[in-house]
C-alpha cells in the first residue's frame, strides 16, 4: 500500500511541478494573482448576496441554493483543515514558485476552489450556455491556487468535489424544504 501511495504522490507532484513550474510566465503572474481572488471569502460572499438580492423574484431560490451551498461547502474544508494538516506545496517541495504573501493554514482541500466551485455550479445548471464561461473561470480559480504554490492536485480536486457536492445538496434542500413552504 505504501508504494501505492508513494506513487500517487510522486505523479501529483509531477503535475504541480508542471502547473507551477514549466507553465510559470512573469506575463501570467498577474492575471492569476488576481483571478484567484474570485475563491476567496470577499468575492463569492458578495456574489451570493448581489444574486440574493437582485436575481428576479422566479429565480430567487437559486441565490439561496448559491448561499447555502457555499455555507455547507465549508463546514467540511474547515473540518478537513485540521483533521488533515497537510503542509503546502510551497513549503514541502523545493523550488516552487510562490506569489506574495503565502498562506500559512493547512493545505487540504483548497477553500478557494471550493467556494467558487459552490457558487458556479448551481448557475451552470440554471444556464448551461454560460455555464461554460463560467465552468472556465472556476476552474481557472483552481488552477491559479497550484500555479501559486498554494495546492496540491488533490487539494484542488477535493475542493471542487466539496464545492459541486454543496450544490447539489443544497439545491436538495432548497427544493424539498424551502421551495414548498416559503417561496
Amino acid at each position: 500500500m505504501t508504494k501505492v501511495i508513494d506513487w500517487l504522490y510522486e505523479k501529483e507532484c509531477s503535475f504541480f511541478r508542471l502547473i507551477n513550474g514549466r507553465m510559470h510566465r512573469n506575463s501570467m503572474d498577474h492575471f492569476f494573482h488576481l483571478w484567484t481572488h474570485l475563491g476567496g471569502a470577499t468575492a463569492t460572499i458578495s456574489t451570493s448576496i448581489l444574486l440574493l438580492l437582485f436575481l428576479p423574484m422566479h429565480l430567487k431560490s437559486w441565490g439561496i441554493v448559491c448561499m447555502l451551498s457555499l455555507i455547507i461547502s465549508h463546514i467540511p474544508v474547515a473540518i478537513s483543515k485540521k483533521m488533515y494538516p497537510r503542509k503546502r506545496p510551497y513549503i514541502s517541495l523545493p523550488d516552487t514558485n510562490i506569489g506574495s504573501n503565502p498562506l500559512k493554514d493547512h493545505s487540504f482541500p483548497s477553500g478557494h476552489t471550493t467556494a467558487i466551485f459552490s457558487i458556479v455550479t448551481p448557475l451552470i445548471i440554471l444556464n448551461p450556455f454560460l455555464g461554460i464561461f463560467l465552468l472556465i473561470a472556476a476552474l481557472l480559480v483552481a488552477i491559479s491556487r497550484m500555479y501559486l504554490g498554494l495546492h496540491y492536485p488533490s487539494d484542488v480536486l477535493a475542493g471542487m468535489i466539496l464545492g459541486i457536492s454543496s450544490s447539489f445538496f443544497s439545491l436538495f434542500l432548497v427544493n424539498s424544504f424551502i421551495l414548498p413552504y416559503f417561496l
